[in-house]
């Protein structure tokens, strides 16, 4: 039933408004997930099961009640925290799309300068059309931007537009849902009806389905070098497991190295 429920509100309820009030709803009922089984990695509270989430195809143990974390949230806090220097570097930092898992937590760092943006969040400090970010080049020392490119129209400009924004040598993390049946990205912008763009592209809302080859191929593209980071093999199994993370093993870590003249 809350599978059900819950696979019902993603798909149907616009993302602006969920993005209000779902976290009232399911910080209320997270006591009745609690155990010792799995771990939020991000603020360190334990469940015996965690929900399920997926608009056409529901994965178990997804959704943390009350950090709101998906598994892409919870591998990159982990990947943050034990392997880089994100919490104590200082930086400047565009986060589009920002999730609330993240917000309140990377505004409290005393080491960022935190700006977010998005088209229509009302969560975002700045609104506008990623396809044209309105900040100088080199502005930002990182990005972040997850599950956004396969929402845009044209993602090769707003890869460049990462990149013009990045400073020389700053790095980012741009996640995507990948196929990884496939090493080709599946795109066809003929295609229009909602139904079958959930179908092929797994989500209504999606243009696009990368494929594990390509992806890294366009942003590579786009003047990035780029490092694809196995999380399972990181953190072991046992923990990639206990920290919710199955189908989000791969982290794309990009780096800017263009020298301005």
């Amino acid at each position: 039933m809350v599978k059900n429920l819950v696979a019902l509100l993603t798909r149907f309820i616009p993302r602006t408004l969920l993005q209000r009030v779902a976290h009232l709803g399911l910080q209320s009922i997270s006591w009745l997930y609690s155990g010792s089984t799995l771990e939020d990695p991000i603020d360190g509270r334990l469940y015996r099961k965690m929900l399920p989430y997926g608009r056409v195809r529901p994965r178990p143990n997804a959704l943390a009640p009350h950090s709101l974390s998906l598994e892409r949230h919870r591998a990159l806090w982990i990947y943050f925290k034990e392997f880089s220097d994100f919490f104590e570097k200082p930086a400047r930092m565009l986060h589009m799309a920002p999730e609330y898992c993240f917000i309140k937590r990377f505004r409290a760092l005393s080491n960022l300068d935190y700006v977010t943006g998005d088209l229509d969040s009302p969560w975002a400090d700045h609104h506008f059309d990623v396809h044209c970010i309105p900040f100088e080049d080199a502005s930002f020392d990182f990005v972040m931007a997850n599950h956004l490119m396969e929402h845009v129209d044209n993602d090769r400009t707003v890869l460049k537009e990462f990149y013009r924004v990045l400073k020389p040598g700053g790095w980012g993390i741009l996640q995507v849902p990948i196929d990884w049946t496939n090493p080709n990205t599946e795109e066809d912008r003929s295609i229009t009806d909602p139904s079958e763009l959930e179908r092929l592209y797994w989500q209504r809302d999606h243009l696009r389905l990368y494929g594990y080859e390509d992806y890294p191929s366009r942003l590579k593209q786009a003047g990035f070098s780029v490092e694809v980071v196995d999380m399972q093999a990181l953190l072991g199994i046992d923990r990639y497991k206990r920290y919710c993370l199955v189908g989000e093993w791969w982290v794309f870590e990009v780096r800017q190295y263009k020298v301005y003249e």
